[in-house]
């Protein structure tokens, strides 16, 4: 964009952007609809598959985890299919939560799958964990669970065309709910990764896994200023909310997803829990 604008308003443009198929979403720093509409255009024009640009007007909120989107140029469509890791996801950008910036994790979690494994996964969105892991390791069992009726709607249709059937299985309803009343003891793993409702659901989590134990994959986000670790903070909170429980576990593997915002961090942390106490 340098050159197509001055210096001065180069800065009310964020340096990156999202391409969740054949549609891109930009967010804008003080709005401003020329600057927005000039960025739009230049995307378009040196990424040829982009068909549809919108920014991102609003924060990611609510239980369906979704977005206010305004549309800059091209058809104006929201749903899209999106390829990654050999796997195609058909996803509403305006409907449901996806983040290709999670690639990484997706991919990453799923090598650590065992075939013959049972998963649980609490906030599945449209679906991108899951169908990965099933693609992955051979024999698994995926418990792909969401709130949101469109993701579900979404991931029902991924699951077809990724050729998952009986592998992953979409439900449609709170995690807590479901793992209360189908899902208590059956997991050998459970990803959770809704950062902003991790630590009020970990012991459903805790509560899905086999008697025996096994791991948890948790997300965070972590404010953290000057010489504070984000990955440090998150480990102490859920330290005290695991030993509340009773559990006995231990931090296999942690790391800083990504910045988020100014001093926001996500996080992740691989927790492998022991035999569960008597009272789960």
């Amino acid at each position: 964009m340098s050159a197509h604008l001055p210096s001065e308003e180069l800065s009310c443009i964020y340096n990156s952007f999202d391409i969740i198929g054949d549609i891109a979403i930009i967010r804008v720093a003080n709005y401003n609809v020329a600057n927005a509409e000039a960025a739009a255009k230049q995307i378009m024009a040196i990424h040829k598959n982009v068909k549809t640009v919108f920014a991102q007007t609003s924060p990611v909120s609510g239980d369906f985890r979704v977005r206010e989107l305004k549309l800059l140029a091209g058809e104006g469509k929201t749903s899209t299919k999106h390829r990654e890791s050999g796997c195609v996801f058909a996803v509403d950008v305006r409907k449901c939560y996806f983040s290709p910036r999670l690639s990484h994790e997706r991919s990453r979690i799923a090598r650590l799958i065992k075939s013959g494994e049972t998963v649980v996964n609490m906030f599945a969105g449209v679906g991108c964990f899951s169908i990965i892991i099933a693609k992955t390791a051979p024999q698994t069992k995926v418990f792909s669970i969401d709130v949101n009726p469109m993701a579900i709607k979404y991931m029902e249709e991924s699951v077809k065309i990724n050729r998952v059937y009986g592998k992953v299985t979409p439900l449609l309803g709170d995690s807590k709910d479901i793992i209360n009343e189908q899902l208590q003891h059956m997991a050998d793993r459970v990803l959770m990764p809704l950062p902003g409702k991790a630590l009020e659901y970990l012991p459903y989590a805790v509560l899905a896994l086999k008697p025996s134990g096994g791991w948890i994959h948790l997300y965070d986000f972590q404010h953290a200023t000057g010489k504070e670790d984000p990955v440090e903070k998150t480990k102490l909170k859920v330290a005290q909310k695991l030993d509340s429980l009773g559990v006995d576990y231990k931090f296999v593997f942690s790391r800083v997803v990504r910045s988020t915002g100014p001093n926001w961090y996500q996080t992740a942390l691989d927790i492998q829990v022991d035999s569960l106490p008597s009272k789960f």
